[in-house]
């Protein structure tokens, strides 16, 4: 049950504060209650290795047993390649950037203004208000030159901002400035505020910072976000560290943050090449030069894509991949700020599993639809890693896909085998979660177990999206749909997608079938 009124600002304050301040020692972690209880439950699956049955090499599934070590090989080497890339980055690339913008920032340097462009759609007030009481915060405390600009939907968001920041930010020299979208969608939004940023005769040195209308700065985050700018002027865009507020089930909130760690980890990877992989939504800055090209505005409103079966069809969500992909192809510079932190405010209603599968869908779509052509840049225009890693976001869909059902196959030659495999399979979580705690506020002992079921099911919606690309619906965005065509030729294409997923699905079950030897 979400908390109404001034209690649920009482609770979205409480969250914050467990949230701010410095990570615990990983020694720390293990040392609290529920580090203590995972590494009993570490004990406890060890005892279950040493003393139960082990099939592993069986005669009957020892060719099973080798595919999936061969594939673990291949999978976590590439993993730990992302772990040694990422604490490459956080101990030795970033620390060298902050201090040299640390040092531009205590010279003075200060960006002619910066613009915070959001937009809102029937927001809970509570959360409006945090989020604007964070942009205000944010703006005394570096004592930049600011503009906001609000892309709304209706008077209903526009009086609980205004009222808001007049009783607030009285004292402050800051332009706040209502759009109001003549077309629905998020992305019609942005289209229509940086429309009118654009006739506002922004300078080309100004700074605009891209944020959601449920994304809450943490304290210093501009400062930390925009000297980078000033100490590197090949960088054009970066995008920082995120943290999760959940109001909704617990385990949903386990999941969330561990994709968080999860992305932490990618991110410095990616950021060691000079590249990410996504300029999120939650909070990134660009240069202003970028953002006033026609280009660039027409790519975030109205980004599409070409597709043999589909058409031409209109990207509903996924404006940050939008401009991602528009400045992979001017070939400039991006980073990651792991010192400056957006809390994400989620409130969960109605099914979470629903929510969880809708937001996979949405994610994956948005992946799938950008990362084709990004990969037809080349590794020239990405750069090789970054390039490499879009081709493997292809390859470990179905590569995810193997172990589970090799185990069920195995289990057909042995029935015992299916112990051995969940074994495995809890034994290599778990070691992934040992990471990964490095990169959390606590150790969760839930880890294991939620992040094989994440990838098995993220794995399994990739596969359905992968054959209907134009398929879209944000339900967390007023439950917007994409558009789709009727009539015969609609039922003639979803036949064609039906076959090829059909085909694509079983030619991976018996190619597995005749491998493992049951066929």
């Amino acid at each position: 049950m979400v908390p109404e009124g001034p209690k649920f600002k009482e609770a979205i304050d409480a969250e914050l504060g467990n949230l701010s301040g410095p990570f615990p020692s990983l020694f720390a972690k293990f040392l609290s209650p529920s580090g203590l209880f995972f590494l009993a439950f570490t004990a406890a699956l060890l005892l279950a290795v040493l003393y139960l049955p082990n099939r592993l090499f069986d005669p009957s599934v020892q060719k099973i047993t080798y595919t999936l070590g061969g594939l673990a090989i291949w999978r976590y080497s590439w993993w730990m390649t992302h772990a040694v890339r990422s604490d490459i980055f956080r101990r030795v690339k970033y620390p060298k950037m902050r201090r040299a913008a640390d040092r531009v920032w205590a010279s003075g340097w200060r960006p002619p203004t910066v613009h915070f462009m959001l937009t809102t759609y029937f927001e809970k007030p509570e959360i409006t208000r945090e989020v604007f009481d964070s942009i205000i915060q944010e703006i005394r405390r570096s004592g930049i030159t600011a503009k906001i600009w609000v892309g709304t939907g209706s008077s209903y968001d526009e009086r609980v901002i205004s009222d808001y920041v007049r009783d607030v930010a009285n004292d402050l020299d800051c332009d706040l400035t209502f759009v109001r979208q003549n077309q629905t969608g998020k992305r019609m939004a942005i289209g229509v505020v940086l429309r009118a940023i654009r006739r506002s005769g922004t300078s080309l040195r100004d700074l605009v910072v891209f944020m959601d209308g449920d994304a809450v700065l943490g304290e210093g985050v501009i400062q930390k976000s925009v000297s980078l700018f000033g100490a590197d002027p090949e960088l054009h865009a970066l995008t920082t560290d995120e943290e999760v507020v959940c109001f909704g089930p617990n385990w949903m909130l386990r999941w969330l943050r561990l994709r968080f760690a999860q992305r932490r980890i990618a991110m410095q990877s990616h950021a060691l090449s000079g590249k990410v992989l996504t300029l999120t939504g939650r909070m990134s800055v660009f240069r202003a030069r970028h953002v006033l090209d026609a280009r660039f505005i027409r790519t975030v409103e109205a980004d599409y894509l070409d597709h043999w079966l589909w058409g031409r069809f209109r990207f509903l969500s996924g404006d940050d991949k939008s401009t991602w992909y528009y400045l992979l192809t001017q070939g400039v510079k991006m980073t990651y700020v792991p010192d400056g932190i957006v809390y994400t405010i989620e409130v969960i209603e109605g099914s979470s599993s629903k929510r969880m599968v809708a937001n996979l869908r949405r994610w994956s779509g948005n992946m799938l639809r950008n990362g084709t052509r990004a990969i037809m840049l080349g590794p020239k225009a990405v750069g090789p890693f970054i390039w490499w890693c879009l081709i493997d976001q292809r390859l470990a869909i179905w590569t995810m896909l193997v172990s589970p059902i090799l185990a069920f196959y195995g289990s057909m030659i042995e029935s015992s085998y299916l112990i051995t495999a969940v074994l495995w399979i809890l034994c290599t979580r778990t070691l992934l979660s040992l990471f990964l705690f490095r990169y959390a506020r606590t150790v969760d002992v839930t880890w294991p177990f939620l992040l094989y079921i994440s990838q098995v099911v993220n794995a399994v919606v990739k596969v359905y999206m992968t054959f209907r690309l134009s398929k879209q619906n944000w339900a967390n965005r007023g439950n917007q749909m994409a558009a789709q065509s009727t009539g015969a030729v609609a039922v003639l294409k979803y036949t064609v997608a039906n076959l090829q997923l059909v085909t694509a699905v079983s030619a991976l079950l018996w190619g597995l079938a005749w491998w493992s030897g049951l066929v």
